[in-house]
């Protein structure tokens, strides 16, 4: 399944400050008021990049935690927990980036 490609690709995301600091140039805007925008299409094209294939509601269902058919039985809590840690070891890579 896909999701598990998301999973993948953001668990490079995390652990490579390259490829990091590449994704953030490529796919992240700053809008009005300071407010930085994530360009989903631009993400799914620069995991493409890399060999991860997923699609727009896909990353959605991770970064949002979007309600799927999955079956009781699935690794969801597990996948949730994954999603909690990487989404605070981006933000440590955001905030670090800026601290420079």
């Amino acid at each position: 399944m896909s999701l598990e490609q998301v999973n993948a690709f953001y668990d490079v995301l995390t652990s490579d400050q390259t490829i990091y600091e590449q994704y953030y140039h490529k796919c992240c805007v700053q809008g009005c008021f300071g407010i930085w925008n994530w360009d989903r299409t631009k993400i799914v094209s620069f995991a493409a990049s890399l060999g991860y294939i997923f699609n727009e509601n896909e990353l959605d269902a991770i970064w949002f935690g979007n309600e799927l058919s999955l079956p009781e039985t699935s690794p969801q809590k597990h996948s949730e927990h994954r999603s909690q840690n990487r989404q605070s070891r981006l933000h440590q890579l955001s905030t670090s980036r800026f601290l420079r």
